[in-house]
């Protein structure tokens, strides 16, 4: 489990993320129109998992503009946003807005993404929902960059992922 923040109160995840090197989890998540994504469907294309609680807080928010705007315009790059929040919701962030180089996805009817990848809330009052993570995966879905953010209301790294998004 790993031992973050929400508010300078200590929280837990129900896991780790997968470790760099590792070939990342499959998943199942849910667009806007209630169509089904998975990892493999982005097989050849490098990935930005920004995973969050919720695009209705701020940093969450922020997180998803500024990816819209950096990494969204890096060559065969795709930045995938996921939360529980439920797709249309997600959709109308992105459209009040103005989101549109990015993929917003819902973990929202199992939540068995944030378990696959080990960084659903154990506990606390955010308990079910994702901890705010960065995944960045190679064309082969091989992990290149993790970073659990330790104060969950703090920004992630933006550069330090970017930069994977380089390292070949």
């Amino acid at each position: 489990m790993a031992k973050i923040t929400l508010g300078g109160t200590p929280v837990e995840t129900t896991g780790n993320l997968p470790k760099v090197g590792v070939k990342a989890p499959d998943f199942i998540l849910t667009v806007s129109d209630l169509s089904t994504q998975k990892l493999a469907d982005f097989e050849g294309t490098k990935v930005v998992l920004n995973i969050f609680p919720s695009v209705d807080t701020g940093t969450c928010a922020t997180s998803v503009r500024s990816f819209n705007k950096e990494a969204a315009e890096m060559e065969n790059t795709r930045v995938l946003c996921i939360s529980r929040d439920l797709p249309f919701a997600q959709a109308r962030f992105c459209g009040a807005e103005g989101i549109d180089n990015v993929m917003m996805l819902s973990d929202f009817k199992t939540g068995q993404f944030g378990k696959d990848y080990g960084l659903e809330f154990a506990n606390g009052p955010f308990e079910g929902l994702h901890s705010r993570c960065v995944i960045v995966l190679d064309e082969n879905g091989i992990v290149k960059y993790t970073e659990q953010v330790q104060e969950v209301a703090d920004e992630p790294n933006y550069k330090a992922s970017l930069y994977a998004l380089l390292d070949e």
